[in-house]
């Protein structure tokens, strides 16, 4: 029990409330958007593109909101945005519910990814700021944990109800949102002491974006993630389309498959993070962009469950190599005064979540599911060519912590 104690109490309250938050904001989150493809297709009848265009209009939005966010939030504090943010996805998730055109579900979605971008490099410079440097790549483990954790569950409850009633779905969601904002007003209001996020230097938006715009390394970074979430976004987006028009049990094959990728990080996460360890971050990401690329070239090839399940795990264990890397690069990379800032910046990549939808939808449309796959799969192994730029760019600075650390 002391054992135990002495770990929670080695995190903030805050931080805390945040894991807690995420699993269940995920959880809810995973019941609706990666099903949301599917119900417009059923119930507004909408072409492949336009359902691409629709999906895609939540990442569109993020990599404009996740920068801007960011930096606010460096600005003016990280509650206000944090709280507005919260408050306002819960009104989006309730719109859902009573949405009943194109129009209208573009507008919230776009919405929606706008507040999520402001809110989760907020929530993660929040994280930082009050975490010990020696034991804040602990929470961002735990954090990847937590939005694995809420993924398992989602999908298994969003399959059940995409089938019975999608907008309740939507208004729990909605429900959990909203109690979530309530539970962190109230606790940030009596729990966060107003000096641990005084900023201490303070420069304005321009500033910053030059800052950002001169990190050559930041760049790759994100020229390589953006490649990689055009392959990676595919799951939400056009794999659930091509299943449920592939196969008879399509929809529950998704579904399996969503709860696989997660538990599986879950399990595998510490394992493989711990091999990955003996290499640097750009080399254990180029690593992951191939595993990636064969999982997305076994979908093409799904016939049933077998396939279906090793494709999952294949591009399973490139999430593993890659994702929690991002966070740990930002981290390194951002001077304490623009962490917000630079959390921000990483949203950039969500440009890749924008492209992958309406880029995928276009193929599945005019061609087979099967060249989709392909294809998807050739431009997701052209991100190695950044990672490993970036690797070079690291070399060539000669900075002896970033050389250590990466």
């Amino acid at each position: 029990m002391n054992k135990i104690k002495m770990y929670i109490e080695q995190f903030h309250p805050i931080v805390w409330v945040l894991l807690i938050g995420t699993v269940l904001s995920r959880g809810s989150a995973y019941m609706t958007l990666p099903f949301l493809s599917i119900y417009l297709s059923r119930h507004i009848d909408l072409s492949p593109i336009i359902i691409g265009l629709t999906v895609g209009m939540s990442p569109l939005m993020a990599t404009v909101g996740g920068f801007i966010g960011g930096h606010l939030s460096d600005r003016f504090g990280r509650r206000p945005i944090m709280l507005t943010a919260l408050f306002t996805l819960a009104f989006v998730y309730y719109g859902f519910t009573i949405a009943n055109s194109q129009g209208w579900f573009i507008l919230l979605n776009a919405i929606n990814g706008l507040c999520t971008s402001f809110f989760e490099p907020t929530s993660q410079a929040l994280m930082a700021d009050l975490t010990d440097k020696k034991i804040r790549m602990k929470v961002y483990s735990l954090r990847y944990t937590a939005m694995n954790i809420g993924a398992s569950v989602g999908p298994l409850v969003g399959a059940f109800l995409a089938n019975h009633s999608a907008k309740l779905s939507f208004a729990i969601t909605g429900s959990t949102y909203l109690a979530y904002g309530i539970v962190l007003f109230i606790l940030m209001k009596k729990l966060i002491i107003t000096k641990q996020l005084e900023t201490k230097k303070v420069v304005s938006f321009v500033d910053a974006f030059k800052i950002i715009k001169t990190d050559k390394a930041l760049r790759y970074l994100l020229f390589g993630i953006i490649l990689i979430n055009i392959g990676y976004v595919q799951i939400d987006s056009n794999l659930p389309q091509f299943l449920e028009g592939t196969l008879e049990n399509g929809v529950a094959i998704f579904s399996v498959l969503l709860t696989v990728n997660a538990v599986m990080v879950v399990c595998l996460q510490m394992p493989i993070s711990h091999f990955a360890e003996k290499f640097s971050l750009m080399q254990a990401m180029a690593a992951g962009s191939l595993f990636i690329a064969a999982g997305l070239l076994g979908f093409s090839f799904i016939n049933g469950w077998v396939i279906a399940i090793i494709a999952m795990i294949l591009l399973t264990i490139g999430e593993i190599l890659i994702f929690p890397s991002n966070s740990m690069m930002m981290d390194k990379l951002a001077p304490e005064h623009l962490r917000g800032t630079y959390f921000g910046a990483g949203q950039f990549r969500k440009i890749g979540n924008f492209l992958g939808p309406i880029f995928g939808g276009f193929l599945l449309s005019h061609y087979h599911g099967q060249f989709m796959f392909w294809i998807i799969s050739i431009l997701s192994l052209g991100s190695i060519i950044f990672f490993t730029a970036g690797n070079r760019t690291y070399i060539k600075a000669k900075i002896p912590t970033v050389e250590k650390t990466v």
